[in-house]
């Protein structure tokens, strides 16, 4: 992986955090929800910000939706911009319903979608069928990305379960697991019914698995994605991000916005005055290096 692509700017001003890097990127990845987009919106999303966009999934079952002509074409940009393309999970979970997973499968390959998620927020599924389900998107060449919680409201993480999810669904070939917030980010998994991250469910699931970057953490609110970057860094992978929100996020991953810019940025806060006086402290963290 290369550093940030070339811009107008200076490199420590185009990423004053140091530490963003490029496309492919195995850390750091945004997936966006495409809620409905027409193709001069999704022109436009990719022409100013493809080169942060990781995946990008068509929410829920819209991709059932479009005229055939506009799925191609999103298809087809996705892949010219070297962006991973999937529906939604909600739409495997239906094809399951019906008996059709493996149509299902078949026919994402035959559009030439490029990714599966693999999810269980609405439906009942046994663990075993979950690990079938992930095998054989993976055997079809597809990117796998399960999604573990339930989409009801007051759902949480239950956090052994999660753990034993997270080590089955990587051991049958899931690339990454994504931790349910839905798109209105309150209410379900690890955010309370205002939308605020619960500290200690983080720490107990970061503290049972040996690699935090084969999560992606849904975080449709702008506090949900300053408090996770501020917690576990740029490299954080974050989910259900909102088109018109890619700059943004990745501007907080930069520290090109003031939520983040003391953390990643200043090595040391200064010890007194105003947080924003900042201008005596001339030590950027190195890549790499954490904010003591």
């Amino acid at each position: 992986m290369e550093n940030v692509q070339e811009t107008n700017w200076e490199t420590a001003l185009a990423d004053p955090s140091g530490r963003r890097l490029a496309k492919p990127r195995r850390a750091g990845m945004t997936m966006v929800i495409d809620k409905g987009l027409g193709l001069t919106a999704f022109r436009d999303m990719l022409l100013a910000s493809g080169p942060y966009i990781d995946v990008i999934k068509l929410g829920f079952g819209t991709s059932a939706l479009y005229p055939n002509q506009v799925l191609a074409e999103k298809i087809r940009l996705c892949r010219e911009h070297r962006i991973t393309i999937m529906p939604g999970g909600t739409f495997l979970e239906i094809a399951e319903l019906k008996g059709m997973a493996d149509e299902y499968l078949e026919t994402l390959c035959r559009l030439g979608f490029t990714g599966v998620e693999v999810s269980d927020g609405t439906i009942r599924m046994s663990h075993e069928r979950r690990g079938e389900l992930i095998a054989r998107g993976r055997q079809r060449g597809l990117r796998v990305f399960s999604e573990y919680g339930k989409k009801l409201w007051g759902s949480t993480v239950e956090t052994e379960d999660l753990l034993r999810t997270i080590r089955e669904d990587l051991e049958h070939g899931s690339e990454m697991i994504t931790i349910e917030g839905r798109e209105s980010g309150k209410g379900v998994g690890i955010y309370d019914d205002q939308g605020n991250c619960k500290h200690d469910l983080v720490e107990e699931i970061l503290s049972g698995i040996p690699d935090p970057q084969v999560l992606l953490w849904e975080a449709p609110l702008k506090t949900q994605q300053a408090e996770l970057i501020t917690r576990l860094g740029p490299a954080v992978n974050l989910g259900n991000i909102a088109p018109e929100d890619v700059l943004s996020v990745e501007a907080l991953r930069r520290g090109l916005r003031s939520d983040t810019l003391i953390q990643l940025v200043v090595q040391d806060q200064p010890d007194e005055g105003d947080v924003a006086d900042v201008s005596r402290s001339r030590h950027p963290v190195r890549p790499g290096s954490r904010r003591r």
